[in-house]
């Protein structure tokens, strides 16, 4: 039995996972220790800020970012490595949300936002084990005709024809369980080394000139003057004329406009010893994706070494649970009880930030402050693209930046305090929910 560890915090429980153990190209950036000048100043080094650096810099001007502990230590170099299609809300809901035209514009960025990270993983030559198919499977025999009927909406509304129904049977020898209804198969999703995406991403943003320092926490930042900020370190300084905030679930008491609109949570994952490629197999016949239909999702796949990584469980605590091997062991074991003799040799925590609705938060502080956060467990993508939509705005094409700055997000109630028990509560019903 472990001791009680802190969630939100980057330094624990990065070393841990079979991410870390298998990285590539894993290098030590410098610390900040003195005054420097920029023309932009990211704060966190994960995708959405490393994809913002790229960007910017690939327009001419001079980028510095500054991590707490590591490139990738946050939800980017962690996650269940999901590349996902389309947005966190599916389209129908988007639609009744925001509008038929908003849903499809956003459907739109959807897309480019999958083709952006497969496009820099093929122009950067990063190795992050891309492996297409994301198989959706009903837990519950009632959401067979919701994937189904989901199917059909994309393709008669969206042109969208690389998904399709997967019977119960076809599930069945797909995965070796019969523990599921049928399900959805997307062609065009896909799962990743997310680490190993994080650690490219920063190759190629310092090959552009981008300057980045790990274990360099900003602890504040100011607005001396209009046109300037000013962000402070314990041992540095950042001048820039713009700042941009990409912390996520890590922001802490950062930016408190920013931080009304998310909530950290920590889910857990852990990865088998390795089965050999005849067991994986039997699990997993085609290595796609999987991800089930609970509000509390399970969410797998195998590993270039025959392990499965597998996905269950969060907490609305600031702690890790004690033991990570065992809380996410049971879930597993709901999935596949043939598992119940395999060691588990790696299990780790890490820290993401929903929504109230569910959708991206973007935002500005005045007109050199933004921030993008909140992707509520669709990061891969999005963060991807919300770096990028932030680096649009900041050279005056903000269009598609504002069409996720103008979704009305609702404040956590309770603030910083008090929207725990809140929280805990409404994700315990609707966990309970799972059950029936």
């Amino acid at each position: 039995m472990g001791s009680r560890r802190q969630g939100s915090d980057p330094r624990v429980g990065y070393d841990e996972s079979w991410y870390y153990a298998t990285a590539k190209g894993l290098v030590q950036h410098p610390q900040l220790t003195e005054s420097v000048d920029a023309d932009v100043c990211i704060v966190g080094a994960g995708y959405t800020g490393l994809s913002a650096a790229i960007e910017l810099a690939e327009q001419g001007l001079k980028v510095v970012v500054l991590e707490s502990h590591r490139v990738g230590a946050g939800a980017s170099g962690r996650n269940g490595g999901v590349l996902g299609m389309g947005q966190r809300k599916d389209q129908d809901e988007l639609e009744v949300m925001l509008g038929l035209d908003v849903a499809k514009q956003m459907w739109q960025v959807a897309c480019d936002a999958n083709g952006l990270v497969r496009d820099r993983i093929k122009r950067y030559a990063i190795d992050c084990d891309l492996t297409d198919g994301e198989l959706h499977v009903a837990h519950r025999e009632r959401y067979v005709d919701d994937l189904r009927r989901y199917n059909d909406h994309l393709a008669e509304h969206y042109g969208y024809t690389e998904r399709r129904h997967v019977s119960r049977e076809e599930v069945r020898a797909m995965l070796g369980v019969d523990s599921f209804y049928g399900g959805a198969l997307d062609f065009r999703s896909a799962h990743i080394h997310p680490l190993n995406l994080a650690l490219g991403l920063a190759r190629a943003a310092k090959t552009l000139g981008v300057q980045i320092f790990e274990r360099s926490a900003v602890l504040d930042y100011q607005n001396p003057v209009t046109d300037q900020v000013l962000a402070k370190t314990a041992a540095g300084e950042v001048r820039a004329k713009y700042l941009v905030l990409a912390c996520n679930g890590y922001l802490g008491k950062l930016d408190r406009q920013a931080g009304k609109y998310q909530m950290p949570i920590n889910n857990f994952i852990l990865a088998t010893e390795p089965l050999g490629a005849a067991r994986a197999q039997q699990l997993n016949r085609d290595n796609v994706a999987v991800v089930d239909t609970r509000f509390v999702v399970n969410y797998f796949h195998n590993s270039p070494d025959h392990r499965l990584i597998f996905g269950g469980g969060e907490n609305y605590s600031p702690f890790f649970p004690r033991d990570i091997k065992d809380f996410v062991r049971q879930h597993m074991l709901e999935v596949y009880p043939q598992l119940a003799d395999v060691k588990i040799d790696y299990a780790w925590g890490g820290t993401l930030a929903i929504t109230m609705r569910r959708m991206p938060s973007f935002g500005r502080a005045g007109p050199n402050v933004y921030w993008a956060q909140g992707y509520s467990g669709h990061g891969i993508a999005m963060a991807n693209m919300g770096g990028k939509l932030i680096a649009e705005a900041i050279a005056g094409q903000a269009s598609r930046f504002d069409l996720f700055a103008n979704i009305r997000h609702i404040p956590f109630p309770g603030g910083r305090w008090l929207r725990w028990p809140g929280l805990v509560a409404g994700m315990l019903y609707y966990s309970l929910l799972d059950k029936f």
